[in-house]
Order: structure tokens, then sequence, then C-alpha cells
């Protein structure tokens, strides 16, 4: 996942503004879609109803979960607490997939029970409202994941964007039944809704699951780290690089390899120097360099690491690990 690096204070108010605008716009939206259920009897609106309710559970649990995330280490909590945005994330693919099963239902009892729609006019001018509503905080909060690469918001931002189709699918749904007298398009469109919105909770529930489980970051990222490392002068190489997130934190360790024959303050020196170049890339993290003389060569955890993923190569790497010890 690529961010635009900034502070942690800024992601905190990024975060914040993104989740408290959540919870605002679902309790307008359930308002406006109470009226036009009693309105016009639509069963269409009444779960965009029932949906818009598990929104605003939804950006509750994700407003809960981000500030704690958001709170700095603590005495037991070395670490920091990010992956509670994780959780939070999975919490919000349960309530996606939740939404996902009642539409389905609906759709079901559409296609099983037909029901004539009464002034969908009122429907119509309410679902274009709420179209608006949803639209303006998905820009929001793309605009904040943008920023701050946060699971939790990406999460409510792709629930959020199913409403939007889902908006849609009723609008169309109650024109085309009202205008052509087809009944059938409502459920149609709901289900090719619901099948959406279930594609969508298990690509938020992998990326939540792989932050749970220290996935590493990706590959272009961890390319990016060796450069910075290689750029300073004096830095040999490093190995054994490790990487991780949990929510807004970032952890970045690794053996920089340095000359044999410079002084321990030297050494420390040029480590430090190496961590500032990675701050100003990866603004968030907290580093920790191992110095190593070059000469003493180690068993490293990448290499086995390699040959567990490199089956066909995986002589290959054994003799060139036993060389170098």
């Amino acid at each position: 996942m690529t961010t635009t690096a900034i502070t942690r204070e800024e992601a905190a108010r990024l975060m914040k503004l993104a989740s408290n605008a959540a919870v605002a716009a679902a309790l307008v939206m359930i308002g406006m879609k109470f009226y036009a259920y009693l309105a016009t009897g639509s069963v269409s609106l009444l779960s965009t109803l029932f949906d818009s309710a598990l929104d605003i559970a939804a950006s509750l649990v994700n407003l809960l979960a981000v500030r704690h995330a958001l709170q700095p280490a603590d005495a037991e909590h070395r670490f920091g607490h990010g992956k509670a945005e994780p959780l939070a994330g999975l919490m919000q693919v349960a309530f996606i997939l939740g939404s996902s099963l009642l539409l389905l239902m609906e759709v079901y009892d559409h296609f099983i029970h037909p029901k004539p729609v009464t002034k969908p006019g009122i429907g119509i001018g309410i679902m274009v409202l709420s179209i608006a509503i949803t639209g303006a905080l998905i820009l929001l909060q793309r605009h904040v994941v943008k920023r701050t690469g946060s699971v939790a918001i990406k999460a409510d931002s792709a629930h959020y964007g199913s409403d939007f189709l889902v908006n849609f699918s009723v609008i169309a749904a109650l024109l085309v039944s009202w205008k052509f007298g087809l009944w059938w398009t409502d459920p149609l469109f709901g289900l090719i809704v619901a099948l959406y919105i279930a594609y969508t909770a298990v690509q938020i529930g992998r990326q939540s699951y792989d932050m749970l489980m220290d996935r590493e970051m990706d590959e272009a990222e961890r390319a990016r780290i060796t450069q910075i490392v290689e750029q300073h002068p004096q830095a040999v190489s490093l190995h054994d690089l490790r990487t991780r997130r949990a929510g807004q934190d970032t952890f970045i360790q690794f053996h920089l390899e340095l000359p044999d024959n410079i002084s321990l303050i030297e050494a420390h020196r040029i480590s430090d120097a190496v961590e500032a170049s990675l701050h100003e890339a990866f603004p968030s993290a907290e580093i920790i360099i191992h110095q190593d003389p070059h000469s003493v060569v180690e068993r490293r955890q990448d290499l086995r690491a390699r040959m567990d993923q490199t089956r066909p190569g995986r002589a290959a790497l054994l003799e060139a690990d036993e060389k170098r010890g």
C-alpha cells in the first residue's frame, strides 16, 4: 500500500475526521430513509434503511477502534495499539457480509412476492439526496485512505461504496418498475449489488488478516528501504530485513553491514544517519538497526526464509550459506 508521507498527528486528525463524518452521515440517512419508507411502502427502501442501520453500527465500531488505535504506546503495549485497526476492519467485514445477506433475502422475497410501490417520486428524491451525502463521504474517506493508508477507514469506505451502488439500484428499480411495470428489475439490481458487496468484504478481510498476521510490506517498499540504506557511502549492505504494519504504525528492522575498521562511535553515527534517511521516507516508522562488521558472517534469517519459498533453488542457497559460514 503506497501512501503519502505525513506525520502521525496529521494522520490522527484525518482519521478522526473521517470517522466522525461517517457516523453523522449514517444518522442523517437513517432519518431520511425511514420517512421515505413510511411514505412509499417500498421494500427496496426498507432494505436500504436496514443497511443504513448497519452503517451506523459499523461506523461507531470504527470510530471507537480508530480512537484506540491512535493511542501511543504505553508500558503494557510497547508496540502501540495499531492492531485495533485491522480488528475493526474484520468487524466491518462482518457488517458488510451481513448487509449482503439481508439484501439477498430481500431479493428472494421480491422474486417470490412482487410488491407494488406507491409514491415512487418521494422515494427517488430521498435516494438522490442519499447518493449526494454518501458520495461526499466516500470522497473524504478516499482522501484520508490515500494520505494515511488506514485499513479501518478503507473498510468503512468500501461499505459506503456498496451503499452508493445500492442507492442507484433502488432508483433504477423504482423508475423501471414505475414507468414500464417490470417488477423483476428491482430484485435483479439487488442481486448484482449483493454479489458486489460480498466481493468487497472478501478483499477488505484479506488485507485486515495480512496486517494481523504481520505480513511483510510489499516488495516495492522493501526495495525502497534497501535503496535508501545502500545510498549511504559507508553502508556496505544489509540483511535480515523485516517489516510489518499495525494500523498507522510501521516497524522496520535489519542488520546493517559496516566496514570492519571503524570505531563503535562511527558505526553509531552511520546507523543514526541511515535511520534519519529512512524516517524521511517512512515518518511513522519505528526502526531498529543492528550493526554488523562486514567480515563477520552470520547464518541469516532472510536466507532461510528464501529457502522455504524457493524449493527448486534450496540446494544452491544452502551451499552459498555454508560457504559464507
